[in-house]
């Protein structure tokens, strides 16, 4: 993608001028399910993959999601999932987004996200994890760390 092409889509998707699911931050409460989830799929628009362990599946709204969990979208794909915080991750189109760690305590509303941005497009509104101790949130890339000190923000890798 051209340089220019790259900042208008960053402008588009930044203002979720875009239309798209994907591009609307959101703070709905995620439930942790009995099935012990981390986060819920919210929208999934086109091709978007879970890799779990070995095993690859088609991702679908209101699915769960895992600590360790790879999200891995199509060229004309996007997903948004909600954390168990209320941290909404927004994954645009062609991006491989892992889920590396992830904790959370209802009760005193502390714990940790790592989130490692592998490809392509991210957009992260925080929840409640980033309000008490935003030292606790980072992004990582293939080629920097971010540490949180705002509340929504977009990081995009190009290699």
């Amino acid at each position: 993608m051209p340089a220019l092409s790259r900042i208008i889509f960053c402008l588009v998707f930044a203002l979720g001028l875009g239309g798209a699911p994907w591009a609307l931050a959101q703070t709905p409460t995620a439930s942790a399910g009995s099935d012990g989830r981390e986060g819920t799929f919210k929208t999934v628009r086109g091709e978007v993959t879970v890799v779990r362990g070995d095993v690859r599946s088609a991702a679908i709204a209101s699915g769960p999601v895992y600590a360790g969990d790879r999200v891995v979208t199509g060229l004309k794909s996007a997903a948004s999932l909600v954390l168990r915080d209320g941290t909404v991750l927004s994954v645009g189109p062609d991006s491989v987004v892992n889920l590396s760690s992830f904790g959370y305590n209802s009760t005193t509303q502390e714990g940790h996200v790592l989130v490692d941005l592998l490809r392509g497009s991210l957009r992260m509104a925080t929840g409640l994890i980033a309000k008490l101790k935003p030292e606790q949130v980072k992004v990582t890339t293939p080629t920097t760390v971010v540490g949180v000190r705002g509340t929504d923000f977009i990081v995009e890798e190009n290699p």
